[in-house]
């Protein structure tokens, strides 16, 4: 390690920590459990096959869960979901499903309020650093029109449906 390398960890940091991201829910079934992370390392990979990666610290508490679940949720909360966002950064295990409307019947947590809610089959698994690149192939996708994104900026989630439209 440089003798830098901590100095770089903190700039990086504060750098992450000022680019808007959309915030997910992350969700597994595994042992007939329900399992869940907030999450906005999350992007599309291909759309042939459709699929998503994310990223999951190794210490998360889903990290287990979702490298041995053959299916994975992506819910993707939206404005009116901020109670969920909440309820899973302050509760642990099942207890942060107790907010929302929760659906297994697709073989993962899917919350049916969310913006977006996608279920995808796990097809590989990539160890980097302190995380795991979980690569998951579209199985099933769910979108309602009218919602806005949760969106985190700064450890503070924001509102973005009042951003000025570009006439560009």
């Amino acid at each position: 390690m440089s003798e830098n390398q901590p100095a770089i960890r903190e700039t990086f940091r504060m750098a992450m920590r000022h680019i808007a991201s959309t915030v997910h829910a992350i969700t597994a079934l595994h042992a007939h459990e329900c399992h869940g992370i907030l999450a906005t390392a999350v992007s599309s990979l291909s759309f042939d096959p459709p699929s998503l990666l994310v990223c999951i610290n190794q210490a998360a508490s889903l990290h287990s869960p979702i490298t041995q679940a053959e299916l994975f949720g992506v819910n993707v909360l939206g404005l009116d979901n901020r109670d969920v966002a909440e309820r899973f950064a302050e509760a642990r295990g099942a207890e942060r499903f107790s907010v929302g409307d929760w659906s297994i019947d697709h073989g993962a947590p899917v919350l049916l309020g969310a913006q977006s809610a996608m279920l995808c089959r796990r097809v590989d698994c990539h160890t980097f650093g302190t995380h795991t690149i979980v690569v998951g192939e579209l199985v099933e996708a769910w979108h309602r029109q009218n919602g806005a994104p949760l969106t985190y900026y700064d450890r503070s989630y924001i509102d973005i449906s009042a951003a000025p439209v570009s006439t560009l």
